[in-house]
């Protein structure tokens, strides 16, 4: 049999490529068909680039022809991708905040690593280095920042800025707090669907007025899912730290976290990573150390994924101690503690100025010395 072109270009008008609207030939993805006998070539082009969208497209086109031209059909598809120029390494997304000149976002792959136990004193250590900063709460399902801030029976006040009602940040230790705690019961579930978390975080970003913030640091959920997607479309993302333990449950949802933040579509700069819990001290021994959930895990992860190793944190008792009565262990002066917890936020900081080298000269971000410290200005 004798195949006709016209007939091939009917047949593809049922179909569409993945993700587009129009049918495959009003859009255009049919670059080119030709026949021979019963042979024919078709030339595709679509712009999604993932090897799902290539394979189901080239099977949609040999049974659309098998099925409405020629069952006998020999079938050839050249499935040629035109996505969208890769965005560059860096580029800020989203609606930035005025008077908010850095966002770092503070994740883990897994619960349970101490995550916002690692926000909560990066917040207050950078507030003792000089630092205007502000905590977003985006734990929805979770939230404990309030409890580490002994502000859980606060509630933010409502003030006027610029004819606008917007709500005031709660703070405690010079740290400017707002989180979905404030508004629930401590018995109360949070049950909601994605849509209704991403409102209650866009209310709590846009609706608040955060004043001047040299650093707006975001405790996000564990793992990798909407709450980070809605984030990462809201607002434009500096860095994030990724927190883990040194076992090998915990390192393996680590490096998904990462790996979540350096896709394409995402492309927000991996600052580094930290590791919680990773010794034991005893106090009767205090040259001693004693590698509980494995030795240097989060470091060896960091060297094999080639990011920044920004720190450790020993497993001490004062320091959930500390949470749990809402006085971070990094206020506790003169101790292992608080010198541990400015190590690592001053690598904190340092990476986030390095990040910031690459941004356009009308953002630059210059340094200043305060308190024996990198800072951050613009």
């Amino acid at each position: 049999m004798k195949l006709n072109k016209q007939d091939i270009y009917k047949a593809l008008e049922t179909i569409s490529a993945p993700g587009e609207g129009q049918n495959m030939v009003e859009s255009g993805a049919v670059t080119n068909i030709i026949t021979f006998g019963d042979e024919v070539i078709v030339d595709i082009t679509i712009k999604n680039p993932s090897l799902q969208a290539k394979k189901k497209t080239e099977v949609e086109i040999l049974q659309t022809i098998h099925n409405l031209v020629y069952e006998k059909a020999k079938i050839t598809v050249n499935v040629k991708v035109d996505a969208p120029a890769k965005p560059a390494v860096n580029v800020i997304k989203g609606k930035a905040i005025p008077g908010i000149q850095n966002i770092v976002a503070v994740a883990s792959g897994k619960g349970g690593v101490g995550k916002s136990t690692v926000t909560a004193n990066l917040a207050v250590t950078l507030a003792k280095m000089g630092f205007k900063v502000g905590v977003l709460d985006a734990d929805i399902y979770g939230p404990s920042i309030p409890i580490m801030f002994d502000v859980e029976n606060e509630r933010p006040l409502a003030v006027n800025v610029d004819g606008k009602s917007k709500m005031k940040p709660v703070e405690n230790y010079g740290v400017k707090v707002l989180s979905i705690g404030f508004f629930t019961q401590p018995n109360q579930a949070v049950v909601w669907r994605g849509p209704m978390a991403a409102k209650a975080l866009n209310q709590m970003i846009f609706d608040a007025h955060w004043g001047e913030l040299d650093f707006m640091l975001i405790d996000l959920p564990p793992g990798t899912g909407d709450i980070h997607l809605s984030i990462m479309q809201s607002l434009p993302i500096t860095g994030a730290v990724v927190v883990s333990t040194p076992q090998n449950v915990a390192l393996a949802d680590a490096k998904k976290g990462v790996a979540m933040f350096q896709q394409e579509s995402i492309n927000v700069p991996v600052l580094g990573i930290i590791e919680n819990m990773a010794y034991f001290t005893p106090e009767e021994l205090p040259n001693n150390k004693y590698y509980i959930f494995g030795k240097e895990g989060a470091k060896n992860l960091a060297e094999d994924l080639k990011v920044p190793f920004i720190g450790e944190i020993p497993l001490v008792q004062s320091i959930r101690e500390a949470g749990d009565v809402g006085r971070p262990a990094a206020l506790q002066t003169a101790t292992v503690l608080e010198s541990a917890f400015e190590k690592l936020t001053q690598n904190v900081v340092q990476e986030v100025v390095r990040r910031n080298d690459d941004l356009p000269p009308t953002e630059a971000i210059k340094i200043t010395t305060m308190a024996g410290c990198s800072a951050v200005k613009k």
